[in-house]
């Protein structure tokens, strides 16, 4: 083993190509099997990023050992000294913003702008539960008795293990690991595979700023190879996954009743276009909230439900619209459409593709896109079908690529009917001037984030978020305040004189 592990260095050395290490107990270390996962530029696949550890089951059970270790000293950590490392490393993330969004495109594909917008979007997400988490505390209750005291405190949970996707690399890891770390607890994070540097970079910015040794431990790798190590053992007493229903879903039928499981899964949002609407501002939010990000959001607008009355007009709109947009490498200014992230998606959008046309009717794109500056990526241009119905697969299943489904419907509870009709419920928005109709749309909408007339994408640091029925499990919210209580339970005390 030492010899293939030292072979594979030397080969790494040799095509110069940087080679990144996990961080279990506070050191950086090489992976066990001695394999090396390539992280590579879906803008230009000869590229690659860098290399990370394919990890066993050992190295994951060596970074859940760590940070059961490290609990107690931590737990015991004044909150405000544990505020000081998050603000520190926020600091770092910020000072090297630049460095760090150029990494994120190269390795996720999104424009260079947007990703900018990430580093400094999670280091404030940093300073956030830097300031609320030194407040989250429990409460005093009136009673009868003058000769006793009842309250509560919240305590931290203990070691939990953070999962996390490749379309949000360091934003969605920043808003589970804050909120953890600020509680109390120890934390194992295992990135997307698919885009494992810029987790790194977040573990980077722990480790610059002092976190002691077993509180942060990062560990790549397959979900294969590590993930039942870091998810099932009783000390994990808690897990936060963002990424596919299915895998979601078998996470949190694997685990003890003792562990907590927070699961932001996925989507088939709705945007309502009413009949007042301002046309030109629904296809904005029909681009913006369906294409940006190459539609790889879990919140990103796929179904369009456009009333009968406007739908020729919007289609026309919403058409040269989209053949105007840009699709080129993330690092090209002015850039609107980015390749895929993976190999593995584009595969994914062209089948819905091909599945779309024969239920629909392809009113435009949907191409593989080839020639200059296409060849070597995960190219594809945005796709458009009309005439989509309730019971056809592209209405129905998650895509996440650039696939908007146009439904007509004829009034707004045919809308409201067909924009429920679904086994999701994270994020759906409606276009409209009337003030009676949005009222209503919160009301009736079957959704954990609802949207007048702004995009289905998109919510703010300070404020809850979640989905219901399958998006989520419809616990615990991330984000906010709320975002807190995951990472503690109460404990009620009664005192006496």
């Amino acid at each position: 083993m030492a010899e293939m592990m030292a072979t594979r260095a030397a080969a790494i050395a040799a095509d110069k190509i940087e080679a990144f290490r996990n961080y279990i107990d506070g050191e950086w270390v090489d992976g066990g099997s001695g394999e090396w996962l390539d992280n590579v530029n879906p803008a230009d696949t000869s590229d690659i990023v860098g290399r990370f550890p394919a990890s066993t089951a050992e190295d994951a059970e060596r970074a859940v050992r760590a940070a059961a270790a490290a609990f107690a000293a931590w737990r015991k950590t004044p909150v405000t000294a544990r505020a000081k490392i998050l603000n520190q490393a926020a600091g770092y993330l910020e000072a090297n913003a630049e460095r760090f969004a150029a990494e994120l495109t190269r390795e996720q594909g999104k424009a260079l702008n947007l990703a900018k917008d990430e580093i400094l979007r999670s280091a404030q997400t940093l300073r956030f539960y830097a300031v609320e988490g030194q407040s989250f505390t429990g409460e005093i209750f009136p009673q009868d008795d003058a000769n006793m005291t009842v309250y509560t405190e919240r305590e931290p949970l203990g070691v939990v293990s953070i999962i996390t996707p490749w379309n949000f690399p360091v934003s969605i890891p920043a808003r589970k690991i804050a909120p953890a770390l600020i509680t109390g607890n120890t934390v194992v994070f295992k990135p997307s595979s698919d885009a494992p540097l810029s987790g790194y970079r977040l573990t980077e910015a722990f480790v610059q700023a002092g976190i002691p040794k077993g509180v942060l431990n990062f560990i790549s790798g397959r979900a294969g190879d590590v993930g039942a190590a870091i998810t099932t053992p009783p000390v994990v007493r808690a897990i936060s996954f963002t990424g596919s229903t299915a895998a979601g879903e078998q996470i949190h039928r694997s685990v003890g009743i003792t562990t907590r499981t927070q699961m932001e899964l996925g989507g088939k949002n709705p945007l309502i276009v009413m009949d007042d609407a301002d046309l030109d501002q629904a296809v904005d939010l029909a681009v913006k909230g369906g294409l940006s990000l190459t539609g790889q959001a879990c919140t990103g607008t796929s179904r369009v439900l456009v009333m009968r009355e406007v739908k020729a007009a919007f289609t026309d709109k919403l058409i040269a619209r989209v053949k105007a947009l840009k699709i080129g490498s993330g690092m090209a200014a002015g850039t609107d459409i980015t390749p895929l992230a993976t190999a593995r998606q584009l595969e994914t959008v062209l089948r819905y593709i091909e599945i779309g046309k024969r239920e629909a009717r392809l009113l435009y794109g949907g191409e593989h896109l080839r020639g200059p500056g296409y060849d070597s990526g995960y190219y594809v241009s945005p796709a458009i079908f009309s005439d989509v119905t309730q019971e056809m697969r592209i209405a129905r299943e998650e895509i996440f690529g650039p696939v908007l489904a146009l439904i007509e419907v004829t009034s707004y509870e045919d809308a409201i009917r067909k924009a429920n009709d679904s086994e999701y419920g994270l994020s759906a928005a409606i276009a409209t001037r009337n003030p009676k109709l949005m009222h209503a749309f919160a009301r009736d909408i079957e959704s954990g984030t609802v949207k007048i007339n702004r995009t289905t994408t998109g919510n703010l640091i300070n404020a809850p978020f979640g989905g219901l029925k399958r998006s989520s499990t419809s616990t615990f919210r991330e984000s906010g305040r709320a975002g807190l209580e995951f990472y503690t339970q109460i404990k009620t005390i009664y005192r006496g004189v």
